[in-house]
């Protein structure tokens, strides 16, 4: 609540009092789902002083990675980050006036709960008791319970592979009433969405470790054109899905990642890339570059790259990044584009002097 309720209780009153009551009991418990290629479920919830969250979870499953870590795709916009943290189901009714009940109690027995603080919690029960609230802020009649099944109240969720703890601790709204089947009230701008969980998704994807193939393989020759290619067959669309399965609340978005290009940075400035952008498209029929075969070695290869100086007793590091053109769909028909995503990978190319004999 933004309006008149925090401006009577104070910033510094308020958060003292959340402080001391944290909900952290999941309201549903959803259990993984998925492929061995990385489902897992997430768990979110408070941590002991950052006031009232849910602990609502989202199952994830295909192309993830395990125990709910962040996936190895890099946006290609600086600009965009996953949420840091949203608004999700809860409780119901009767299960929330029981928690705060319990907890509210608790902490104006405890020794030294007076003051600002105490006035915070007298007035933050009032809000949940009484359905006129302080002022002109709505407040609920005895905890919505007469209302109990027919929706829920919603909590803060942090988003744990957030680093930023200003940013995962910044939906500080009270929690609030949503009946089944209903939006959150608009001003809940952070209120979990298709949009959000497809967001989640894309933190969460792994992409394929796809070891670019080389002709010659591993070990080539000075201003001798290696050509590289990346098949089809093993190199093609990857997909995520995040999903809340709570009772009038299911919601998923699935976020698909297609290949669209791949770019060859040798490792030595003494090399030249084919095309001379490095930048290697895809084909019409899914694939990257071109293989190599017997008569081709006096063409220039599509995609590939030509050392220029020996590597000497070492080796360079090839880096291949493929970018991914990235949409999602979501419940209800939703869906749109999210930010082209990038992910790399390193091989060690010897490069070896051409020897000749003079008679």
């Amino acid at each position: 609540m933004k309006g008149s309720l925090r401006a009577f209780l104070g910033a510094a009153a308020l958060t003292l009092a959340l402080s001391t009551i944290v909900l952290t009991e999941p309201a549903y418990a959803a259990k993984p789902v998925g492929s061995d290629k990385g489902a897992s479920t997430e768990q979110t919830g408070g941590s002991d002083n950052t006031g009232i969250y849910a602990a609502a979870r989202i199952t994830y499953s295909g192309s993830v990675a395990k125990n709910g870590s962040t996936g190895n795709v890099t946006s290609a916009d600086v600009n965009w980050t996953p949420p840091p943290c949203w608004y999700a189901p809860y409780l119901g009714a009767k299960d929330f006036k029981k928690k705060m009940s319990e907890d509210i109690e608790r902490q104006m027995n405890a020794p030294g709960m007076g003051g600002h603080a105490g006035a915070a919690l007298s007035e933050l029960q009032r809000h949940y008791e009484d359905e006129y609230g302080w002022t002109d802020t709505p407040g609920y009649k005895d905890y919505n319970v007469d209302k109990d099944g027919e929706g829920m109240f919603w909590a803060a969720v942090e988003n744990p592979n957030e680093p930023d703890l200003l940013k995962r601790s910044s939906c500080t709204d009270l929690p609030f009433w949503v009946d089944n089947g209903e939006a959150p009230p608009p001003q809940y701008e952070e209120a979990i969405t298709p949009e959000i969980l497809a967001a989640l998704a894309y933190q969460h994807m792994q992409l394929p470790d796809t070891e670019v193939s080389l002709a010659p393989e591993a070990t080539t020759k000075v201003n001798l054109p290696t050509w590289a290619w990346l098949d089809k067959a093993v190199f093609g669309e990857v997909q995520a899905t995040a999903a809340l399965d709570v009772p009038g609340f299911a919601l998923q978005a699935t976020t698909t990642a297609k290949p669209v290009s791949l770019k060859l940075e040798p490792g030595t400035p003494d090399a030249e890339t084919y095309p001379a952008s490095g930048e290697c498209t895809i084909n019409a029929d899914g694939s990257i570059g071109e293989p190599y075969a017997r008569g081709k070695a006096d063409r220039t290869p599509p995609c590939g790259i030509k050392y220029l100086r020996s590597s000497g007793d070492g080796t360079y590091d090839l880096q291949a990044t493929v970018t991914w053109e990235i949409a999602w769909t979501g419940t209800g028909g939703a869906g749109g584009d999210l930010p082209d995503g990038t992910f790399g990978t390193t091989q060690a190319v010897t490069v070896q002097e051409i020897q000749a004999v003079n008679r």
